[in-house]
């Protein structure tokens, strides 16, 4: 009898030990792979143990490691229908429809999280949300000290119950993109309303930076395991650099992907000064980590809206808004990929979270089909060039121009110029084929132009493919 038992307890133990294949949850039912690109699938099993992951044709294996970890290479799928993947070592997974076709990442801050059942066209939107070729895989909140293997969610087929509660601006965006490129469209969301870019970057990344602010950006917070003791408590976890990289990012590196959509920086604005570094540190952080080399990386510009006083996080000191947008435009010009959508017109003066997200996500899929597929297109308002002075004139160049200039309105606004005394006044603005005029009684020798530099500036230069100009400041 006695033997009996030490063999059912002897099984029991080796059952305990033994592990199963297992894969992220980023890999699952509905899942939608990138079209044109070699896709990674990882995961975890026995140390030593031969995974082998089998799609149509193709068949591919590896071997985990001492830490049980795997990871295989898949050539490029093509199909145009639903496949399964089978990962199969001493269990076996299979991947039910599965489809072929692009996928983008969704990511920032509360305007990308804001909820296609709030939009201004959310009745519409949501009657024409049954669209079952399009995928969405909404990363749940949640932050860390470490670099996480995982994260919470799962694929969702699109329609009216899957919609309402996915990004807005990401719906609408895929939107686009699927009826011009008629493929399927995976949508993976990660974002957390009220965050700063810091926690969206990796501590290495941050680390390289010189930030002169927060104690949490310290060295005992980037390397805590050195120091503990030390380490600053902050009031909101995922407000500390790299919290929120390490458990919504980190887990989905390496997922096979078209590019980024990126809706964040109000958060930033009390620092908007370091915004430009911190942002590229992030973008760069990113695409080095996730190994596809320079990636489409498409920003959102912020809206525009009257910042309250006293208004916490989002308080502007001194021209925090203004700063934060002059830093996403220029990432457009400082890292290849980029590209820009403005939403300085359809914004909300009195409220942070404008809700005309189609318009946005029209926007963001001009720019893609420039930056991501190459089209000739015209995806972007006009954009200062240079500055000419010709005596009490300064004259603006634009590129995007797109033909000519066009102003909303009887006279332009928004333009202010500066003399030697480098203080702005407002100006009158004249359109001149593809240049802008600018003139003030009071400035005889102007130095220096702006245009939109405001929280909620009255914005009405466009271009004939009715794209708003984007807000700028000359040097002086």
């Amino acid at each position: 009898m006695w033997k009996f038992w030490i063999l059912s307890v002897s099984l029991l133990v080796c059952a305990g030990v033994r592990a199963d294949v297992k894969l992220p949850s980023i890999f699952g039912d509905h899942m939608v792979v990138q079209r044109g690109m070699k896709i990674p699938v990882w995961g975890s099993a026995d140390v030593g143990e031969k995974v082998t992951v089998k799609v149509l044709s193709q068949e591919q294996s590896a071997t985990a490691d001492d830490k049980g970890k795997w990871r295989i290479m898949l050539d490029p799928v093509a199909s145009d229908g639903p496949v399964e993947i089978t990962v199969s070592g001493k269990n076996s997974i299979t991947i039910q429809d599965v489809l072929v076709g692009e996928v983008w990442l969704c990511s920032g801050q509360s305007n990308m999280e804001f909820h296609l059942d709030k939009s201004s066209n959310k009745q519409e939107a949501l009657a024409a949300a049954d669209r079952p070729k399009m995928r969405l895989f909404i990363v749940k909140r949640s932050s860390s000290d470490m670099p996480l293997d995982d994260c919470s969610g799962q694929w969702k087929i699109c329609n009216a119950d899957t919609a309402q509660s996915f990004s807005a601006v990401g719906y609408f965006f895929g939107v686009q993109l699927q009826e011009k490129l008629n493929v399927p469209m995976g949508l993976i969301e990660s974002n957390w309303g009220g965050t700063r870019a810091e926690a969206w970057t990796s501590k290495e990344d941050i680390s390289r930076l010189s930030l002169p602010y927060e104690p949490q950006t310290s060295e005992q917070y980037l390397h805590p395991a050195q120091n503990p003791a030390t380490r600053p408590v902050a009031a909101a976890k995922q407000q500390l650099p790299a919290a929120i990289y390490n458990a919504m990012i980190h887990p989905i590196i390496g997922y096979a992907m078209r590019g980024v959509i990126w809706y964040q920086g109000e958060s930033n604005a009390v620092h908007a000064a370091q915004y430009h570094d911190v942002l590229a540190a992030m973008i760069t952080g990113w695409r080095h980590a996730w190994g596809e080399g320079d990636f489409p990386f498409l920003i959102v510009q912020l809206a525009n809206f009257s910042v309250p006083p006293n208004a916490g996080i989002e308080v502007n000191p001194a021209e925090g808004w203004p700063e934060v947008r002059e830093a996403q435009a220029q990432m457009v010009r400082d890292l290849p990929n980029v590209g820009l959508a403005l939403a300085i017109d359809i914004g909300n003066s009195k409220d942070i979270h404008p809700r005309n997200k189609a318009e946005v996500g029209r926007r963001l899929a001009l720019a893609a089909d420039k930056v991501a597929y190459g089209q000739d297109v015209v995806y972007a308002g006009p954009t200062f060039k240079s500055l000419r002075i010709d005596g009490n004139k300064a004259i603006v160049s634009f590129d995007h121009a797109d033909g000519g200039l066009v102003a909303k309105g009887d006279t332009l606004t928004g333009f202010e110029i500066a003399g030697d005394d480098g203080k702005f006044v407002p100006a009158k603005a004249a359109i001149e084929g593809d240049t802008i005029s600018v003139t003030a009684d009071s400035v005889a020798a102007p130095k220096a132009v702006r245009y939109g530099w405001a929280d909620d500036p009255k914005c009405d230069l466009y271009n004939k493919s009715d794209l708003p100009a984007v807000p700028f400041r000359t040097a002086h």
